[in-house]
């Protein structure tokens, strides 16, 4: 085999790993983990979590194109505001 073995060793990561990557808490990576929002493997007897490197970018590039949607979408539905409103903003609460 001629597979390089420093790819071997790092195609998967712990929780703590994935972890200190996205700097947040262990505990936060395993509810994304639970939900199978980021998908992941039980190795083991006692089924440690490992993420495979790949899944985690993929997770990452998926956080980035949700915030660019959500954020041209808040700023589309601020800017019809005034044109619903017949030209003034009305805050919460006006009448």
């Amino acid at each position: 085999m001629t597979a390089d073995r420093s790819d071997d060793v790092t195609r998967f990561l712990t929780v703590a790993d994935a972890a200190e990557i996205l700097n947040v808490a262990p505990s936060e990576v395993i509810g994304l983990l639970e939900t199978g929002e980021l998908p992941a493997i039980r190795v083991g007897r006692p089924g440690a979590w490992r993420i495979e490197r790949v899944e985690l970018e993929a997770y990452i590039t998926a956080m980035y194109e949700e915030t660019r949607r959500r954020a041209l979408f808040e700023q589309s539905d601020l800017a019809s505001i005034p044109e619903l409103s017949g030209g003034r903003i009305i805050w919460h609460g006006e009448d």
